[in-house]
């Protein structure tokens, strides 16, 4: 090493070590209206500052001129991205626990629960108008106490307290607002509120809610606490289901489809008006409905919505993946928000329908979201990320449009023609000025246009594409929200599995197979699976949806692999939730027995933008009962239909995954065995029938004969005493563990397959 770099090396660690002594002498707090923090506190507060490194920038505009944030509180200390983002507002957060509450009846102040998480755009809203003003921050600190939660992290607390405000106001949204006593009950909530009266056209802002609010605590305790039990009444009425005695039928499925066709919108796709979700696990249902019925409707919704969906703006043109939802009816305007547990389930509903239809352009758009998640949303441990923000640059969607002169500058001439004409762009834009890009045009009537080959017209969108991919990755992107979540990574492993396995690419499945992987290597304990991942370290423990996403996962893994030690996990996950989060009655907690008691213990039935832990269980306990001819799984699936008969016979469109795993309990699944006499590819031409035709309702397990057959034999004894008959690679479609004559014909196999016999009505 010369001298020269030599001292320069010297120099910068002199300036580490002085940053660093700065550093420990720099204040904590206190925060307007709030109490110094005791010197322990503090101490642990700056240290958790200095841990971050000298790239660290607060997220606040209360800076000191060296950049040292003005406010610190102890959200600093906490796992969450969600809270990380409120740790220097001027408000003294605390996250929730015991200490938080101690010191509201101490001190006889209510405390303000605010809900959200990393990614929402009005989270940020509000933190900005309020929880980043002074004046509002110390009214604040003077009468509350502000507890922070991540509804990620603690979905258990999300859903309890969004029961409550739905209870109080009829809606609900994030940011969640909530007013509880010291006891955690509330006795007022809503969502977003703007800071002041007023502001955005609001008659009552933030600040005189917090006033109005603390009047009434004071001068009227008894009306509030008599409120709040009533509310904590109401909560724990609506949470709880009573269990039925009766099983569903075929009728439960067909009025489901009638409702589905009330709410389709038949020129635009999707259901109902603005906003539009995605919610896949409606298009999962319809397309079990069409294969079951024959009924045309069902395969048009669900063809008129998928391809309104990649045409749209909530498609990102560009770089792939879908956003959070439409805010108008057009597919057009998105938040812009990208949310891995969206993408999982978009990448299923499109592989299905590919094998529904045999259209390739679903495969393409299945493909092309997964790649997306390759590039940006894997860590290097090969689990997923969770999401990606609105906003870049303060502004929600700026990282995503574009002017008519970006594209013409960065474009050749030739390639901009064509993406300008295929994108839709022009002078004006679509949304305040500029463009979201959309794909409402085929590129074969953009070339007829343009007077070109649909070949030389495909390469130059092709080409124009990849400039603007690279051109938009030197703007500021969105903020990514890097922990690791059990359950949204099991809907991503079952994705690139099924990927996997309907495109038949095997890559797709080493990538399922690392997260996999990571997930039950380094967030497991004794005690089973940790909630999160962030930086090293994780936090939190799993709930229902952890353990039946990642079960459903890894039976998707298995089918992709046919690795004996993939579905004897599953059946570890399975062992573990029944053992800690089954209720006797029927169905499934949230919660694990022995944890923090709330207001109710949810047993979650409704399919919204993620399915329900219950509706997921269900299928995988079909699954894992037609593996294993085991009773108890097939028991557990009717205990648990008729635990929630009330709300699939009431409302059977709020359980559309639940209506997938009625359709697989009323069709009686399939149980498929390939036995082959020397390598697992032999088993190809039967695989291929497979991946051609949707048949969802079955599992399939390939074992080759001898030492393989009598391993998977231990865990699958249907593969018992199955052979590859004169050599040969042979199959054997099963129904109740009773067999169809074996084949080595794929023809036969095909036919075998495709043989329906009608769902019997089972309703009791």
């Amino acid at each position: 090493m010369s001298e020269r770099i030599f001292t320069i090396l010297l120099l910068l660690a002199g300036v580490v070590c002085a940053s660093a002594a700065a550093a420990a002498e720099r204040p904590i707090g206190p925060a307007p209206g709030a109490a110094v923090y005791p010197q322990e506190l503090s101490s642990r507060l700056r240290k958790a500052i200095v841990a971050k490194g000298d790239g660290y920038r607060p997220r606040t505009h209360h800076l000191r001129e060296d950049g040292w944030p003005l406010y610190t509180n102890r959200l600093i200390l906490e796992p969450s991205p969600y809270l990380l983002q409120h740790a220097h507002n001027p408000v003294d957060w605390y996250p929730w626990g015991d200490e938080a509450f101690e010191r509201a009846r101490k001190e006889g102040k209510p405390v303000l629960l605010s809900v959200g998480y990393s990614t929402c755009h009005w989270c940020h809203v509000m933190e900005e108008e309020s929880f980043e003003d002074v004046e509002i921050a110390r009214y604040f600190n003077q009468n509350y106490i502000a507890v922070k939660v991540d509804r990620e992290r603690r979905p258990d607390i999300d859903g309890v307290y969004m029961m409550a405000v739905r209870t109080m106001v009829q809606r609900g949204g994030w940011p969640m607002t909530v007013w509880l006593t010291p006891d955690r009950e509330p006795f007022y909530g809503g969502t977003y509120f703007p800071a002041r009266d007023g502001d955005r056209g609001s008659r009552t802002g933030f600040l005189t809610l917090l006033k109005t609010l603390k009047k009434k605590y004071d001068e009227s305790p008894d009306e509030v606490v008599a409120s709040a039990a009533d509310v904590r009444k109401r909560v724990a009425a609506n949470m709880h289901t009573p269990a039925g005695i009766g099983l569903p039928g075929v009728d439960v499925l067909d009025a489901a489809l009638e409702s589905e066709a009330r709410a389709f919108d038949s020129d635009l796709g999707g259901f109902g008006r603005a906003p539009k979700f995605p919610r896949s696990v409606r298009l999962e249902f319809l397309l079990r409905q069409h294969r079951r019925s024959g009924d045309q409707r069902a395969l048009d919704m669900v063809t008129k919505t998928l391809e309104a969906m990649a045409a749209g703006g909530i498609y990102d043109q560009i770089g792939g993946g879908f956003h959070r939802y439409s805010t108008d009816a057009r597919w057009l305007v998105p938040h812009f928000e990208k949310m891995l547990y969206d993408n999982g389930l978009l990448v299923i509903a499109y592989l299905e329908a590919y094998q529904a239809t045999g259209e390739p352009a679903y495969a393409r758009v299945a493909r092309d979201v997964l790649s997306y998640i390759e590039r940006e949303m894997t860590s290097p441990f090969g689990a997923f990320y969770s999401a990606t923000d609105a906003d870049s640059e303060g502004e929600e969607g700026t990282f995503f449009v574009w002017t008519l002169d970006e594209i013409q500058s960065l474009l050749s001439p030739d390639e901009a023609r064509v993406a300008v004409a295929y994108y839709g762009v022009t002078k004006s834009g679509n949304f305040e000025g500029k463009n979201i890009l959309t794909a409402d045009r085929s590129i074969e009537d953009v070339a007829r246009e343009l007077s070109i080959e649909s070949e030389a017209a495909e390469r130059r969108l092709a080409s124009a594409r990849a400039k603007l991919y690279e051109a938009r990755a030197k703007r500021e992107p969105p903020l990514t929200d890097r922990k690791i979540i059990p359950a949204w990574n099991g809907l991503m492993i079952s994705a690139f599995a099924r990927a996997a396995f309907v495109l038949g690419d095997p890559s797709y499945a080493v990538r399922a197979a690392r997260a996999a992987d990571f997930v039950l290597s380094q967030m497991a304990d004794q005690r089973g699976l940790r909630r999160s991942f962030l930086d090293g370290a994780v936090a939190g423990r799993g709930f229902l949806d952890d353990y039946a996403f990642m079960t459903a996962g890894l039976l998707d893994l298995y089918e992709a692999t046919y690795n004996i030690r993939r579905l004897r996990a599953a059946i570890a996950l399975q062992v573990h939730l029944d053992e800690r989060f089954r209720d006797e009655k029927g169905g499934y907690f949230l919660t694990a027995q022995g944890g923090e008691k709330l207001l109710a213990r949810e047993k979650p039935s409704y399919d919204g933008a993620e399915p329900s832990g219950n509706s997921v269980v269900l299928l995988n306990l079909l699954r894992l009962y037609d593996y294993t001819t085991e009773d108890r799984y097939r028991a557990s699936a009717e205990s648990l239909l008729k635990a929630f008969e009330l709300v699939w016979k009431r409302a059977p469109t709020s359980v559309p995954r639940m209506l997938a795993g009625i359709d697989y309990w009323l069709d009686g699944g399939k149980e498929i065995v390939l036995v082959v006499p020397e390598r697992a590819e032999q088993a190809e031409p039967f695989l291929a029938v497979l991946r051609s035709t949707f048949t969802p309702n079955r599992v399939t397990t390939v074992v080759t004969a001898g030492k393989d057959q009598d391993i998977a034999g231990k865990t699958i004894p249907l593969v018992i005493g199955k052979k590859a008959r004169g050599g040969k690679p042979t199959a054997y479609v099963c129904e109740r563990q009773v067999c169809d004559l074996p084949t080595s014909d794929p023809q036969v196999f095909a036919k075998q397959v495709g043989r329906r016999r009608p769902p019997a009505n089972k309703t009791e």
